[in-house]
């Protein structure tokens, strides 16, 4: 059976200039490689792939569809304070679910909703 050796989440922004840093600067993603219309980045298995498209539909109006990605990290505290202290849009504080996760959500810069969180014991 083939191996699955990446994930990377493809995204339509409406600026990818201003997708770009904020990805970059915010999320502390690396710019990997840029193509005319495109920007690849990634912060350790985490990547995205942002392609730039002023007209089409605004995560925003898709609600819960704009969920695009739970990432899973070893230490969701650090990361957590990270994003407290450069003051990002929370849709969810740091807490611990019944599910077995510790987890916080993000609203990304263009409307897309994102969680990370650490599994428990």
């Amino acid at each position: 059976m083939a191996k699955l050796s990446k994930t990377r989440c493809v995204l339509a922004v409406p600026e990818l200039a201003t997708s770009l840093a904020y990805y970059r600067d915010q999320l502390g993603m690396e710019l990997e490689f840029e193509a005319p219309g495109w920007a690849f980045l990634a912060r350790g298995a985490f990547a995205v792939m942002l392609g730039d498209c002023p007209d089409a539909l605004a995560p925003a109006a898709t609600g819960d569809h704009a969920y695009f990605a739970y990432v899973t990290v070893e230490d969701v505290d650090a990361l957590y304070a990270e994003y407290r202290a450069r003051r990002l849009d929370f849709i969810k504080l740091l807490r611990d679910e019944p599910w077995g996760m510790r987890e916080f959500g993000l609203c990304t810069v263009d409307g897309h909703r994102l969680m990370f969180g650490q599994e428990l014991g």
